[in-house]
Parts: C-alpha cells; structure tokens; sequence
C-alpha cells in the first residue's frame, strides 16, 4: 500500500511587501496541479466526519472524489445542491474549526484544505462556461410566495434553497447593491467584489426576485408583506448597528465604526483610489480597537491607504483573539502592530476636536468570565499614550431596530436580537422567520448560511401545508 502523503499541499500568496500596498487578493489560490495533489490525500473515509462540521452539510466526501476523477462539472453541483456560495465559503468561511476540524486526518495535523479545494471548484466554473454544469432540477412551481429580507449570507441561502424547492421568492436588500456584509463589510483583497456579484447572479438565475434600495420598516412593513400575497417571511438583516466604547472623547473627529469605515472603503470604492477619491480620512497612526475578524480587516485596509503605523489594540492576549488565525498572521507579516493586553481609558483631541491621542491601560488575565475567555483587569497605574489621528471601533454588532420596531409581534432580546428557534428559525410570529446575525449578533458568514438553510426548510414544510 502506498505511503499516505500528510503534507498538506500550500496554498500561494502574494508577498506582505507588495500586498500590502494593494487591494488585490492576498491567497492566490491553488492552480490544477495543486488541488488535484490536494484531494488525492483525502481517504474517503466511510463515515464522512467532515460533512458533520459543515454547516449547510455539503457532501465533502463525494465533492473531492469528483475532484479526483477529474469530473469538476460535476464537483460543482455537488457543492451547489447544499451550498449556492462556493466561491465565498472557500474564501472566508473558518474551515479549520468546522469541517476540516473533523477530517480524519485531523489528529495528524494534517487535514484536508477542505476550504482551498472547495475555492477552486468555484472559480473553475466562474472561469469556464458555467453551462457545462448540469443544472439543478427544480420541482413544478408551488404558488407560494416568500419575501427574504436582507441579501447576506442568510438571505441570499434562504432564498436560493427556497427558489430551488418551487416557491415564488423576492429577495428585499436595502443597499443598492445586493450582497450585505459580503459586500460591505469584508475587504477586495480577502473577498472580491466580482466573486460576491457571480454567487448573488447563481441566485438571481434560481429565479429569485431581487429588490434593491428597498428598506423594509421604510417601504413596507413585515406586516405589510404578509398582507400583501406573501405566504411567509424571512428576515436576514444581518446586525449592522455598530457598538462602542463609552468612553471620554468617543465623540471627537477621527474616530470610525469599524462598519463606516469598511463601507466606505467597499461600496464607496476606496480600494480603487485615485479612480475613486472616497471621502474616507486615514491618517498616519491609526489604532483599531478590537480583536475579532473586523478589527484585522479594518486595520489591513488602513495599512494599504497609506497609513504609517497601524495598531490593534485588543484587551486580551494573542491566544483569546477571536480573528481566524491566518488573518493574524496575514496581518502580522504585513505589519499591522499588535498592542495585546492594552484597553482604551480615554480620547485625547486638539482645539479642531480631531483626536490626537489615546490614553490606555494595561491590563492582566484573571478568572475566566462569561465567554470561557479570561477576564482582563486594568493595572493600577499602568496608563499610556498612543499618538494616533484615526481610530477605527471594531468591538462587534447588533441588528439595526428598524425591523423589530416596526413589526408588532417580533419578540426580541435585550440585545436587540430577534428570538427565533434555532433549529427552525420560526419567530413567535405566524408566518415569520428570521436566522443569521439578526439572532445571533455579529458571527460568522457560515453560521448565517447554515440559519438560512434550516429556515427555508421549515418554511418550505409549512407552506407545504397550506
């Protein structure tokens, strides 16, 4: 028998020097050669343990075998029966603590890049005549009509899987473009824009219906939908009501939401200056309070617009950052600076209220709190300054109110989180159901697919018995 090869084969990227002065992709991604090297070490083993940590449950087993019979047509509608966003899921999904957490060869530290090869099958049918694959049959038209709303990643997968099972679906966005968080929120050189745009085409051509500038709470209410021939409704608004610090001179000039911030580098196209001069301010020092995801992409696309000196600033230590480890470490070699164990006391500005300055703690670790994390204390004494003229607020989300204040009905948290059933996403009002950030708060973009998948499919079983 031959030797099982456990060097997971690397996957390409651009140099830190030169990345980090541009906006283009930052993983290049694996060429023919590599992902078939990639997927010849899966062992196709008979319990599939990999498809038990994905969360909208695509087939991996069966997709790297097609790999390996050099059917990619057919890998595409493998993955496309469970999963119409391949190409975004291979890109910033957090593999290596779901799928790939489970592959068998995970013991040996060695798991398949489930992810990387998943990448790959996407951009092989973006690049080639999409017509090659097979199309997915589509039962007979069930004239039942559903209204998404929101376009993330919950929305565009409830819709989708919706559409594929017969049903009349109109996907409601209120930005002009369709995509949410995909689009505003996660930067050109992690997720391109042209990628998010193929997926939310892959959906429209389910025959999804898609309305954009259309603010639901402003156009019509939810209630409104239901009166108006809509048999259910699902909202995936995502949460995009950013949080803050509460501390002296949050208010001063300079200071963003990590969620301003990014939208004005993603939809006001500040990744494509001088073409487009985004009215987005910069500085030369500029601190990004946060550790998770956000903060890492704030404070990358800060460095590529030209600032010098680039600060996360985050409470805890290294190994309590939330961030996807590749992200940190993408950051480290490009050199954002790291200030671990540092929290904001206080806003210092000059006479034109623009901040100047950040005065800080230092803090220590002591008894786990609430999250499993340990708790940081600030030590007595232990202030400091930072010179910084921008500071970026990467501290995590909630929904925006605007649905939950107009919808009579729709119990929520004191977070501000519409309650819903997590294993059907059914709210305690008839004929609505809601899934991804706008029950969780700020997650992952998997997490909110995998809530859209399990709604449309109780919202599927119920129209069923109408």
């Amino acid at each position: 028998m031959a030797k099982l090869n456990l060097n997971r084969v690397p996957m390409t990227r651009q140099d830190p020097k030169v990345r980090g002065k541009n906006f283009d992709e930052v993983a290049l991604g694996y060429n023919e050669e590599q992902v078939k090297a990639e997927a010849s070490r899966c062992i196709q083993c008979p319990k599939h343990p990999c498809t038990t940590g994905c969360p909208v449950d695509v087939d991996i087993h069966d997709f790297i075998k097609a790999i390996n019979e050099d059917n990619f047509a057919e890998a595409v509608t493998i993955i496309k029966n469970k999963n119409s966003l391949p190409g975004i899921c291979g890109r910033v999904c957090p593999q290596e603590t779901q799928c790939e957490a489970h592959c068998a060869l995970a013991n040996k530290d060695a798991p398949i890049a489930i992810g990387r090869l998943e990448r790959y099958v996407a951009d092989w049918e973006r690049q080639n005549n999409p017509s090659t694959t097979p199309a997915t049959d589509k039962p007979k038209p069930t004239g039942k009509r559903v209204a998404v709303v929101g376009s993330g990643p919950a929305g565009l997968t409830a819709a989708a899987d919706l559409a594929k099972m017969g049903h009349d679906v109109t996907l409601f966005e209120a930005l002009h473009v369709a995509g949410g968080v995909l689009m505003y929120g996660i930067p050109e050189f992690r997720l391109p824009k042209e990628i998010v745009q193929t997926e939310v085409d892959y959906v429209s051509s389910q025959g999804v219906k898609l309305e954009l500038d259309a603010v639901i709470g402003k156009i019509d209410t939810v209630d409104e939908l239901l009166n108006s021939g809509f048999d259910a409704v699902f909202l995936g608004t995502g949460a995009g009501l950013p949080m803050f610090l509460d501390i002296p001179g949050e208010n001063l000039n300079g200071i963003y939401s990590a969620n301003e911030f990014l939208t004005r580098v993603n939809l006001m196209k500040a990744y494509l200056f001088p073409e487009y001069d985004t009215p987005v301010s910069v500085g030369k020092n500029v601190a990004v309070i946060g550790g998770g995801n956000v903060a890492m992409d704030s404070a990358r696309c800060a460095l590529r617009l030209g600032a010098d000196n680039v600060y996360i600033v985050y409470r805890r230590s290294e190994v309590e950052m939330p961030a996807r480890r590749e992200e940190v470490e993408n950051a480290m070699e490009e050199g954002i600076i790291f200030k671990f164990l540092t929290n904001p006391k206080r806003f210092i500005g000059n006479d034109q209220n623009w901040v100047t300055g950040m005065e800080c703690y230092e803090m220590e670790l002591g008894e786990p709190d609430d999250s499993g994390r340990r708790r940081p204390i600030a030590k007595e004494g232990s202030e400091f300054t930072i010179d910084v003229d921008v500071v970026i607020v990467a501290l995590g989300t909630t929904p925006n109110p605007l649905i939950a204040a107009t919808t009579e009905g729709l119990d929520t948290t004191s977070r501000g989180t519409v309650v819903a059933d997590e294993n059907t996403g059914r709210t305690v009002k008839p004929g609505v159901w809601a899934g991804g950030d706008i029950v969780t708060g700020s997650a992952t973009v998997i997490s909110a697919m995998g809530a859209g998948k399990r709604a449309a499919a109780d919202i599927h079983a119920y129209l069923s018995e109408l």
